[in-house]
């Protein structure tokens, strides 16, 4: 007979409102009614893991949101199990493409045991010879987007000058180090001195500079870039890339990948400095990941192989127990992370 056991889930109580900042009260640790530790014979394919890493990312306050016109992520209903990128193990599967004790990354949900129907965006783990936790950021949806975002969308090429925002997050890092592996000029902005010190010491940023002591960015950025930019990532949106787009070289690139400044305003910013990107014939573009979830196992493969040759320094943030998801998953948006934010629900290898 199979195993039952309690299973504790953070759930969301209600939506985040437009204009609000998310606040742990939103959710709540709860222990669930008993699970099967048995895929149901009636389910369609299907596996139950045990959730080992949870990944903490700005876009899950779209989740726990109302659906909204214009994002294109869908809502998690409130009193469900709070949805997200994680690491499990595989406890029982019936689909075909994942067996009882493979680890996998992909889409779950923050409880201890889920039961997942797969899609393409799961994924199982080749590589075991490296922490299971990278899987939750620099093998996983952070770093596939890092990649996929400053390799395919940004257009590099060697000895250019790169820009990137809230640089010591778990894209911009990335970003920032994949463009110095190309022979390029990088500098980041965060907004800490202990960020601006890791970027520059530890991550082999370039330069970089803290955003919050600078009165005018626009002035920061022709210190930091007298010649201007030719690649910017951004990450923060509003003023940021507003300054940005006066000091963008001819033929630069602004690849937009997230705009955290702007997710908790009810009125969100105005871009004022778009003449200039017909001046200096700039192209913007925005993406999602799930666009290229073709690339992984190229991605996968060329990046497992920078971390065993010592190439990719991986800055981890990690709160220990389910307990602590919705603080830690609330300090993304005070700031309080270094690195890739991650919630260790069991440390099982």
């Amino acid at each position: 007979m199979a195993t039952e056991v309690a299973n504790k889930k953070v759930v969301l109580k209600r939506y985040i409102e437009r204009g609000e900042t998310p606040t742990e009260s939103i959710m709540e640790l709860v222990t669930a009614e008993a699970i099967t530790l048995k895929v149901p014979e009636a389910s369609p394919p299907a596996v139950l893991v045990k959730n080992l890493y949870l990944s903490c990312d700005p876009y899950g306050r779209f989740i726990m949101s109302r659906p909204e016109e214009g994002i294109k992520i869908t809502s998690a209903p409130p009193n469900s199990p709070v949805r997200g990128y994680g690491v499990a193990k595989v406890v029982d599967s019936t689909h075909p493409d994942f067996k009882a004790g493979d680890y996998l990354w992909g889409i779950t949900f923050w409880e201890e045991y889920s039961l997942i129907t797969p899609t393409e965006f799961n994924f199982k783990i080749n590589h075991t010879d490296v922490p299971l936790s990278y899987y939750a950021g620099l093998l996983g949806m952070p770093g596939l987007t890092a990649y996929v975002g400053f390799h395919e969308i940004s257009s590099p090429k060697k000895g250019e000058l790169v820009f990137v925002s809230a640089a010591s997050g778990a894209v911009g890092q990335l970003v920032g180090q994949f463009a110095k592996l190309m022979g390029c000029y990088v500098v980041g902005s965060a907004g800490s001195d202990e960020k601006v010190n890791l970027l520059k010491n530890k991550l082999g940023f370039d330069n970089a500079f803290n955003y919050k002591k600078e009165s005018d960015l626009g002035a920061a950025l022709k210190r930091y870039f007298p010649e201007g930019i030719d690649i910017y990532f951004d990450n923060v949106g509003g003023a940021m890339l507003d300054a940005v787009l006066c000091n963008m070289r001819l033929g630069g690139r602004v690849t937009v990948c997230g705009m955290i400044s702007q997710y908790n305003l009810k009125a969100l910013e105005g871009v004022h400095n778009l003449l200039s990107i017909i001046g200096n014939c700039v192209r913007v573009q925005g993406f999602t990941v799930g666009q290229y979830l073709h690339l992984y196992r190229d991605f996968e493969e060329k990046v497992v192989n920078y971390v065993k040759e010592g190439k990719i320094t991986y800055l981890e943030d990690v709160a220990e127990g389910l307990e602590a998801a919705p603080a830690a998953f609330v300090g993304l948006f005070e700031g309080k992370n270094i690195g890739k934010k991650l919630v260790v629900v069991a440390r099982e290898q």
